[in-house]
């Protein structure tokens, strides 16, 4: 503990700033795992698993090379060097020294590529499309978390050491890393929704599964990283709109994949092909998570001086009020037939989706048997929203003292 409590004083870097090599290698990283996550759906959605060497998959195994050779050598040098800035920044694991951030990285790295022969032998076992959550594609998604989180600290710890035009720079990378990870945090609970609702989550938003799986995850990288970034202790630190500026970046890169990966031609290799596609079928629309986020960036420096707890009492409520409230409108638009289009995607769908699913029939599917169950639902919604939020203060506390 003591490791990650030593303050090191900051050294101005406004005549040379420059970030980090291994800072530039991990966000690399982290944008080829993105990039060849959102291409995997694609790909299962429009072509299905035909070999273990899809250039999607590529791009992931891309991912955890990058960022295991980058942490490696970052830690090996480290650990046999004698200089003593280099060994005052890092922490002991196993007998190796290094920034935390870098560990965590490295370990996720090894996750992922440990997970790639296992999932090539699962699915000559089992079957090419048996089930999303197996215990390889869990494997693989500890992984691409933890590099991406373990990105996050790397980067961190190096703005609490830089000061000027470096930090700025590092901020900017840290919340473009930030976008990053919310979208990773809504992958597993998407993931969940895809496979439960017949291939796309929008026929669930009018049931209460679909708000209590979104909490789980986004309310805490939106407090995390705002109180890491924001300075709340301090009302004259106060910095404003990171809450959105995080939320933009989840919506562009969303944006991006959606528009763009239909441009691409695709042709389904697995059956039964219930209608002809000759084009990568995107990912759905991103959700609206730029309103809460408009609120909260509005609301939370109010809220400075009270607890903690209080914080996140509001917090959770405001985001699942304001989500539930831009999100169940959104939807009956999803669902019509304005949204057929290249901007709205709700005309891509799947050659593998049956006739009679509520997506290719455009309804919502009821998953909640009774109101009463949709009303205990949401009453579960709530409390796992505050909860998150909670848990995300915690950790941009322990973030906000981080310097190694």
């Amino acid at each position: 503990m003591s490791d990650t409590a030593v303050a090191i004083p900051a050294v101005s870097t406004d005549i040379a700033p420059r970030v980090p090599w291994y800072v530039w290698c991990t966000t690399a990283a982290v944008t080829l795992d993105m990039i060849g996550f959102h291409w995997d759906i694609s790909w299962h959605r429009s072509i299905g698993r035909d070999t273990f060497w899809t250039p999607a998959h590529m791009a992931i195994h891309l991912c955890a090379v990058l960022a295991c050779v980058a942490c490696a050598t970052l830690i090996g040098r480290t650990t046999f060097s004698t200089e003593a800035v280099l060994r005052n920044r890092s922490v002991t694991v196993l007998g190796f020294r290094g920034p935390l951030g870098a560990f965590i990285v490295a370990w996720g790295g090894v996750a992922m590529l440990t997970s790639a022969p296992f999932d090539n032998w699962w699915h000559n076992a089992y079957g090419l499309d048996v089930k999303v959550f197996s215990i390889p594609h869990l494997l693989l998604a500890s992984g691409m978390i933890a590099i991406a989180f373990g990105t996050l600290i790397l980067t961190w710890a190096e703005m609490n050491r830089a000061v000027g035009r470096n930090r700025i720079k590092l901020e900017r990378i840290f919340i473009y890393l930030s976008g990053l990870l919310l979208g990773a945090a809504t992958t597993p609970g998407n993931a969940l929704l895809v496979f439960a609702s017949e291939d796309s989550f929008v026929v669930l938003m009018h049931s209460a599964i679909f708000y209590r799986i979104l909490v789980m995850e986004v309310p805490l990288v939106l407090a995390g990283v705002y109180r890491v970034l924001s300075g709340v202790n301090d009302a004259r630190q106060q910095r404003r709109w990171i809450t959105t500026s995080i939320a933009a970046v989840y919506t562009a890169v969303w944006l991006a994949f959606e528009w763009t990966l239909p441009l691409f031609p695709a042709q389904p290799k697995l059956g039964p092909i219930y209608r002809h596609v000759g084009h990568f079928v995107p990912v759905d629309f991103p959700l609206l998570i730029i309103v809460p986020a408009i609120a909260l960036d509005l609301l939370w420096p109010r809220l400075v001086r009270h607890s903690d707890w209080t914080q996140a009492v509001i917090g959770g409520t405001v985001f699942l009020v304001l989500i539930v409230a831009a999100q169940w409108p959104f939807a009956i638009f999803l669902v019509s037939p304005l949204a057929q289009n290249w901007i709205f995607g709700s005309n891509e769908l799947s050659p593998f989706l049956a006739p009679d699913t509520f997506t290719v029939r455009h309804r919502f599917l009821p998953w909640e048997a009774s109101h009463q169950a949709f009303y205990v639902g949401m009453a579960i919604a709530l409390i796992s929203a505050i909860v998150t939020t909670r848990v995300g203060l915690a950790w941009g506390n322990w973030m906000r003292e981080l310097r190694r």
